[in-house]
């Protein structure tokens, strides 16, 4: 009984963790096409509960739980530019292992995704001055609001790594290493104007610059609260975040043939190593769903997860 008590109690502090540490996620990406769901399960509409691995969790060796994460706000400082994040949202599920590592398995679409923000300044602030003629050319017709306008956009690539679960709910520790790339678009820059890339991403190693407040609340299958019920909700709130340790490559495809990737770089002072980048991430919500008592699901757990899941669709 006492193992049995200890297990449950490392489980619950694991999910706890693992939900604040998501939140750093949170702040770098609107959500995709997500299921509506009811009650307490609403946060959680593109889980991925019926990825395989989430399916395979047993409840003792693995558990499975759902993750959402949100931020009204941030920036990603980069050389000299600083490029804002708009409204974000994360979803993903989470496998804690017995070892006290963890999985993160992201739904179909991506866990993250990013609502496209406006580069303050646009191309002259990104370009312009130049003394290099064909710059100076395009600066010369950026009178045009449509033609000056950068949209920037924080994507993620390849699979987070080194999801630390003690880190989530202490401060200066990082939580997760998290590859992305920025994505700017514009007529003279196109559609495939990047920095970072999948093969040479920027790497976020974000920490708790503040301390989230934690509450819970339990619920029955299809999402209704119920003080008994087999599953908890846990909210995490308020928690700023921020990293300075990464460093960030240069321009990759901007222009025809990447003829602007020099213009973007110079300007940017691109590449740039770490030390002089920084990441803000503000008051970050995050929401955790998972068996309240995950050892009763075994050997079950993540199955059952996907069918209460599936109980809370509306």
């Amino acid at each position: 009984m006492r193992s049995t008590r200890r297990t449950q109690n490392l489980t619950r502090a694991g999910v706890v963790t693992a939900a604040t540490a998501l939140a750093t996620l949170a702040s770098l990406a609107p959500a995709g096409a997500a299921t509506e769901m009811d009650g307490a399960w609403a946060p959680f509409g593109r889980c991925p509960v019926d990825a395989p691995s989430m399916l395979a969790a047993d409840g003792k060796t693995d558990v499975a739980i759902c993750i959402s994460s949100s931020s009204d706000s941030g920036s990603i400082k980069m050389g000299t530019s600083v490029v804002p994040t708009g409204r974000t949202d994360l979803q993903a599920g989470v496998i804690t292992h017995s070892d006290g590592t963890t999985t993160v398995v992201p739904p179909a679409d991506g866990a993250l995704v990013a609502a496209p923000a406006q580069l303050p300044g646009g191309l002259l602030g990104l370009m312009c001055p130049s003394d290099i003629p064909l710059v100076s050319d395009i600066c010369k017709q950026l009178t045009d609001n449509d033609l000056n306008r950068v949209t920037a956009k924080v994507q993620s690539v390849n699979t987070p790594t080194d999801f630390k679960l003690l880190a989530g709910v202490t401060q200066g520790q990082p939580i997760i290493s998290l590859p992305v790339r920025i994505k700017l678009e514009n007529p003279f820059l196109g559609d495939k104007c990047y920095i970072g890339s999948s093969s040479n991403p920027i790497v976020l190693r974000p920490q708790n610059t503040s301390a989230p407040a934690v509450k819970q609340q339990r619920f029955n299958p299809d999402g209704t609260l119920n003080s008994t019920g087999v599953l908890n909700q846990l909210s995490i709130l308020g928690a700023n975040q921020g990293d300075s340790t990464y460093a960030v490559p240069g321009a990759n495809g901007c222009g025809l043939l990447g003829a602007l990737d020099w213009a973007v770089n110079l300007k940017s002072g691109l590449p740039s190593a770490s030390g002089g980048n920084s990441l803000a991430l503000n008051s970050t919500s995050t929401y955790v769903a998972a068996f309240a008592s995950p050892s009763s699901a075994v050997p079950n757990e993540g199955k059952l997860l996907s069918q209460y899941w599936h109980e809370g669709v509306k």
